[in-house]
């Protein structure tokens, strides 16, 4: 069995699973079409940053064409699959009218053509989203009381409306559907699946555990890859609050930098805030919880029905709406400092249970292998 996770490498999530099912001794490569600011490992970058329009074009065709004739089972992320798409984006001016012709003429016509293909010729397809590629604005704001649509818009009806007709064709299309994140399964087809993040591996990160000890200065990490989406102005305001109150900490805000850099940053770390607004962990908090780390994150309970029951019971993160941050930050840093080494060797023991890529690869295989069982009847 061949197989290729593609087109991107968000979080290191796609290169994780290409990865384990190597290690299971499956043949799995992972591809992106362009490298992030994060440089996470991958197998094949298919564009250059100098390369033009028509260039990347021709470079995206391709590999499509290659893809088609060498894989046994093609496992698309992001929502997306290696054909044109329609920008999941909203402009202003020029650009707008530009991003308008693009999906109309090109973007919208070849949408899905190669998981369509794929489908005709028999080869294993699965889609799996990790986020914004299948959130929608006005879903969020309906249904969630605490969520950074409510803050920020980044996305709008007409962005939802492709979201939700490009999960249409996925439904159509894909023989398989998973999601990461638990709050995507409300708008998702009936037959997705949740899985765990697969991309740490935590042979890789020895844990770094607090030390018994509690640090008389300990230091709070948070990692904003976009501080309105994140809820970084609540962190920043409860830091503000602890000073006032002569509270004893320091803080780093990790930003713009590349995983590793931002790894040996990690490990000196007493706590994690991860994210306030999404409801939900996100890989970076995988790593400091490989790390033995403590992390303190918004958890939205009622999606966690589509999660394994032991998963949720097992889970130690912190839970924190933005209006508690303060109170729960200030207990952490004070009459519950003593715990928070427990709290972080807990988090290790919840990755090696949950987060471990080889079981997550190995229930994907077994469901590549039953789609492929059924194709062959």
């Amino acid at each position: 069995m061949k197989i290729l996770h593609c087109p991107s490498n968000v979080g290191g999530n796609p290169q994780g699973l290409a990865k384990a099912e190597r290690e299971l001794g499956y043949d799995s490569e992972s591809l992106t079409l362009v490298q992030t600011v994060f440089q996470y490992p991958v197998d094949h970058v298919v564009w250059l940053y100098n390369d033009n329009f028509l260039i990347r074009e021709y470079k995206r065709w391709k590999g499509m064409i290659h893809a088609l004739k060498s894989y046994d089972v093609l496992h698309f992320n992001s929502g997306r699959s290696l054909a044109p798409h329609k920008i999941r984006k909203d402009f202003i001016g020029l650009r707008q009218i530009l991003k308008l012709a693009y999906d109309k003429v090109y973007g919208g016509p070849f949408s899905f053509l190669d998981l369509k293909i794929a489908k005709k010729k028999g080869i294993v397809t699965a889609v799996t989203y990790q986020g914004g590629d299948a959130r929608q604005g006005d879903y969020c704001k309906k249904h969630y009381a605490i969520h950074f649509c409510h803050e920020d818009d980044v996305y709008t009806p007409a962005t939802d409306k492709i979201k939700r007709d490009q999960i249409k064709i996925v439904e159509r299309y894909s023989d398989l559907i998973y999601a990461v994140n638990p709050d995507l399964m409300n708008v998702l087809p009936k037959r997705a699946k949740f899985i765990p993040y697969a991309s740490v591996d935590p042979r890789k990160w020895s844990p770094k555990p607090l030390p018994e000890i509690p640090s008389e200065i300990p230091h709070i990490i948070h990692a904003p890859s976009n501080r309105s989406i994140k809820g970084t102005k609540y962190i920043l305001s409860a830091f503000e609050r602890l000073k006032e109150e002569g509270i004893s900490f320091r803080y780093t805000l990790v930003e713009g930098m590349s995983n590793q850099a931002a790894r040996e940053v990690y490990e000196t770390a007493d706590i994690l805030i991860d994210q306030l607004l999404a409801g939900y962990y996100g890989g970076l908090a995988v790593e400091l919880m490989s790390l033995a780390k403590p992390v303190i994150c918004y958890m939205r309970e009622e999606d966690f029905k589509h999660m394994p029951q032991d998963m949720v019971r097992d889970m130690p993160v912190i839970n924190a709406t933005p209006d508690e941050l303060y109170e729960v930050l200030k207990r952490c840093l004070t009459t519950d400092k003593h715990k928070l080494r427990d709290i972080g060797l807990a988090s290790r023991k919840y990755v090696e249970t949950y987060h471990d890529p080889i079981q997550i690869a190995a229930n994907l295989i077994s469901d590549y292998k039953s789609i492929q069982e059924q194709k062959d009847i």
